[in-house]
């Protein structure tokens, strides 16, 4: 039986912060270890049930991923492997093991770097209202989850948990990063994305939008950090089950979300349990993901 880690307590290490899933602890000045707990948020709410092997599916999706775009940007991954670990992550060593990551500590940018293949999810609301997705005006006519011409660079600013993002234009972004670096983060943004949704939907996968995070490292250099292409940030969906004018069947966490709204949930704390079917439902999605996109199989 899979455990389930929903919170980390590392009494040996010093925690650095707790995001929505990861657990952070400082190494030493340069370092951080990233834990990948089966938290799942929804809404920019944390639920109270974990989902089991998420974590591991996360942590190991990313790093096939960090390792597939390296030609493009370099990233924070320093270490996978518990063995090469400092000595005091060593009796955490059971449990770090597959859901883990020591990393190169950054300055992270004040945005989240999305991009959009497909009009979908607030994208599609946006559209609908005003012809346009953050500024970028799109043809008319569009339906529901078609594939644009282009991809799209839709940034969003960062917010606090329990708080949500706002989309934001590019000149905003420009203002908040300046010129240099906001031109850098969508160029990188677009190619990575653009590898990954060529390699997915050879794998019967069309990853429809994701979100990324770059920050600058003590060299001064521009990495991509956080996760990668993940279920968590991406829109993943079933290539053979494709239709375009309607909402599509996914590999990621829409299944809890679509869950929540069919129950009219609010989208405030406290967030609803979720009932048995839909974890383990949930947790197949997050392990067929895995196994298409990068060959592992944990189950």
């Amino acid at each position: 039986m899979e455990k389930v880690v929903t919170q980390t307590d590392y009494k040996h290490l010093k925690l650095f912060r707790r995001g929505k899933v990861r657990d952070v602890y400082e190494l030493r000045e340069s370092l951080l270890l990233f834990v990948v707990t089966d938290r799942i948020s929804a809404f920019d709410v944390v639920l109270p049930n974990g989902i089991p092997f998420k974590g591991k599916v996360l942590n190991q999706i990313s790093k096939f991923w960090f390792e597939f775009n390296k030609k493009i940007v370099d990233n924070h991954v320093v270490s996978t492997d518990v063995k090469s670990y400092p000595a005091e992550c060593k009796p955490y060593s059971d449990e770090l093991a597959g859901r883990s990551m020591i990393v190169k500590k950054t300055k992270p940018l004040p945005i989240e770097c999305i991009v959009r293949g497909y009009i979908s999810g607030t994208g599609w609301n946006d559209y609908q209202r005003t012809g346009a997705v953050c500024g970028i005006s799109l043809p008319k006519g569009l339906r529901e989850s078609e594939k644009l011409p282009e991809p799209i660079f839709t940034p969003s600013t960062k917010a606090e948990i329990g708080v949500h993002d706002e989309n934001i234009s590019f000149d905003e972004t420009v203002k908040l990063i300046g010129k240099e670096l906001a031109e850098k983060v969508r160029h990188y943004t677009i190619e990575i994305y653009k590898a990954a949704a060529s390699y997915a939907e050879s794998k019967g996968i069309i990853i429809a939008d994701t979100k990324m995070e770059f920050g600058v490292d003590e060299n001064g250099e521009l990495i991509i950090i956080d996760e990668l292409l993940t279920p968590d940030s991406s829109r993943f969906w079933d290539k053979a089950k494709y239709e375009v004018g309607k909402s599509q069947p996914s590999f990621d966490k829409q299944y809890v979300r679509d869950y929540l709204l069919s129950i009219k949930w609010d989208k405030k704390p406290p967030a609803p349990n979720l009932p048995e079917e839909i974890i383990l439902g949930t947790s197949e999605k997050y392990l067929q993901a895995l196994k298409v996109l990068a060959g592992v199989d944990l189950s």
